[in-house]
């Protein structure tokens, strides 16, 4: 007779790897296409939301603030920004209640749960690809000359997934038990977005702030984007914290955020399903 085996339960990061993976793929497909079901437009609302708020914020700080009228090439600089932080806050927000937007799923079936904050971020990530298309024309378009180190663009992308995912990781596990998370989130990531240099270059900013903005993980992500992608005679992460040991700090902090991530969500997931 066969020996009975305990099945385990399902946990945060285990489980079957290819029924992960499959499940993944299929959760992100489903969100991405159900978000433009319907619409008129389609795909096409993908960029046209960061169309719409950089055709004002270059307005405003172009004709009112005068802070990119120096700044060279700054209007292709302002939407790359927000591009790629409005993919970091798309993804986070959505992170936040995913795991209660997919309960039934949770309580009947048994699959790593970790799949359902990292479909946020690939669903995300299919809206970032259609943006940087975009940018891409545009960059062109306003006379910026191919360079070498546009192949360099793939790191500065997987540095900002990774801690796109490791922020997303602990919002979404955290907020089952408190749902204050998703106004804390809504408030903090639009923190962020002013204290990034998202509008501005960091090197505009007075030394004093800079450092303090330099502490922020997105900041030498943006600076490095904007060195290798736009103007190459910009001073770049390492420029603007003043030499190497000035990105010390941003590194160590993005390294705690993933191995923080990883922490709540190995010991919060599991809970979800008793949460609900």
């Amino acid at each position: 007779m066969t020996a009975l085996r305990d099945i385990p339960g399902p946990g945060a990061l285990g489980g079957g790897r290819r029924r992960a993976l499959e499940l993944l793929y299929l959760l992100a497909v489903t969100d991405f296409k159900r978000t433009y079901f319907g619409t008129v437009f389609g795909y096409a609302w993908s960029l046209a939301r960061p169309l719409m708020l950089f055709g004002v914020l270059y307005a405003v700080f172009t004709q009112v603030f005068r802070i990119g009228s120096d700044v060279p090439h700054y209007a292709v600089l302002l939407l790359f920004n927000i591009v790629l932080f409005g993919f970091f806050q798309e993804a986070t927000g959505a992170a936040v209640t995913s795991l209660v937007a997919q309960e039934p799923m949770i309580r009947k079936t048994q699959f790593p749960r970790l799949v359902v904050p990292l479909a946020v971020v690939l669903t995300s990530l299919f809206n970032l690809a259609l943006n940087l298309v975009a940018v891409l024309a545009f960059l062109l378009a306003s006379g910026v000359a191919p360079m070498w180190s546009w192949l360099g663009f793939p790191l500065i992308l997987a540095a900002l997934i990774g801690l796109t995912t490791a922020a997303a990781m602990i919002v979404s596990a955290l907020y089952p038990r408190f749902r204050d998370m998703a106004i804390i989130w809504t408030v903090a990531s639009t923190a962020l977005f002013y204290a990034s240099p998202v509008l501005y270059p960091i090197d505009r900013v007075p030394s004093a702030m800079r450092d303090v903005l330099m502490l922020n993980p997105l900041t030498p992500l943006l600076e490095l984007a904007r060195r290798w992608m736009i103007d190459p005679s910009a001073p770049g992460p390492v420029g603007v914290a003043g030499g190497a040991a000035g990105l010390i700090a941003p590194v160590a902090i993005y390294a705690v955020l993933c191995l923080l991530a990883l922490r709540v969500f190995t010991r919060e997931a599991p809970r979800v399903a008793e949460e609900l």
